[in-house]
């Protein structure tokens, strides 16, 4: 990696370090709390357990982890960093496979993508960084505000189509979002675009009404072409913790869910909730948000979220 790459990475990680310290410290303090010249017998593993089920890893995550790392130290004493530097490892191991940058696929022209979420997740900002990162490649890209329900949302589109380069297509508040769809893709098509965007309404995944209008968009889709969309990306919101695992099965009945980015996590202690979908649901995780700016959002590297979320210094 040249000079110039090296320095990048360092600064992400840093920045991802320190938009997980909430996370981390929780985890990190009370491995210090556990671990104080104690052996590892089965209260501490049994602590080990529950500081990880709290941290949002999961039940059944957390306690595979807990049982490997207590495999070959059980009855040891372990110094707080041995533990880290395990737990770093143990997370590595289970989001290595998921972790996989969306890859534009030059094959498909345009590459359409449907962006689903609830609301407040972060999918139009989402959008729009995705823009400016393919604007920025000399891709040409389309972004489609399906939101139609609300006016700023579209606006906010807007204000990314400006700041990029991206046409953005639009139609009334209240409009048609499956029409909208239709019209989007029809525009990529003749203007040669690489990719379109697709934003969707915010919706709950308990509203079946809402779910139903995401089908709708879904079938006019393929009525044009029946690979549509090729990609189906949900944004959860790490704010919301073990929702984020319901959001990930309902969608996931609704429309084929082709992987995951998952936002703010700079603003909450629930990051661990990223292990336990990644465990649960096998899904692809292709990108992070630890903040606002353009760059905070970045292709998922799983050692290094695993050796940030355990309070673990980059090597």
């Amino acid at each position: 990696m040249s000079e110039t790459g090296q320095t990048e990475k360092k600064g992400w990680f840093r920045k991802l370090t320190d938009g997980l310290k909430r996370s981390s410290n929780k985890i990190s303090s009370g491995i210090s709390d556990i671990f104080t010249k104690r052996k590892l017998d089965d209260d501490v593993v049994e602590e080990l357990e529950e500081l990880l089920i709290t941290s949002d890893l999961g039940v059944t995550t957390a306690a595979r982890i807990t049982a490997n790392i207590a495999k070959t130290r059980y009855d040891k004493e372990i110094a707080p960093e041995e533990i880290r530097e395990a737990l770093a490892a143990e997370i590595t191991e289970i989001l290595t496979p998921v972790a996989r940058p969306f890859e534009l696929d030059s094959d498909k022209k345009p590459h359409v993508v449907l962006v689903i979420g609830v609301n407040g997740s972060g999918k139009t900002t989402t959008i729009g960084k995705f823009a400016k990162q393919y604007t920025a490649m000399g891709k040409k890209v389309v972004l489609a505000a399906g939101d139609t329900f609300r006016a700023a949302a579209v606006e906010q589109l807007g204000i990314w189509g400006e700041r990029t380069g991206a046409s953005v297509v639009t139609t009334k508040v209240g409009g048609d979002a499956a029409g909208l769809a239709y019209t989007a893709y029809e525009k990529a098509v003749a203007d040669y675009a690489d990719l379109l965007l697709i934003d969707t309404a915010g919706r709950l995944q308990n509203k079946t009404d809402l779910m139903a209008e995401l089908e709708k968009i879904i079938r006019v889709l393929r009525k044009l072409d029946a690979s549509l969309p090729h990609s189906s990306i949900l944004v959860l919101d790490a704010t919301t913790g073990q929702n984020a695992l319901n959001q990930a099965e309902i969608f996931g009945k609704t429309c084929d869910v082709t992987g995951l980015v998952m936002t703010k996590l700079d603003g909450t202690a629930r990051g661990g909730v990223l292990v336990a979908i990644a465990d649960k649901f096998k899904l692809p995780v292709h990108a992070i948000g630890v903040g606002e700016g353009v760059d905070d959002l970045q292709p998922f590297a799983a050692e290094d979220f695993a050796r940030a979320l355990a309070g673990v210094n980059n090597p």
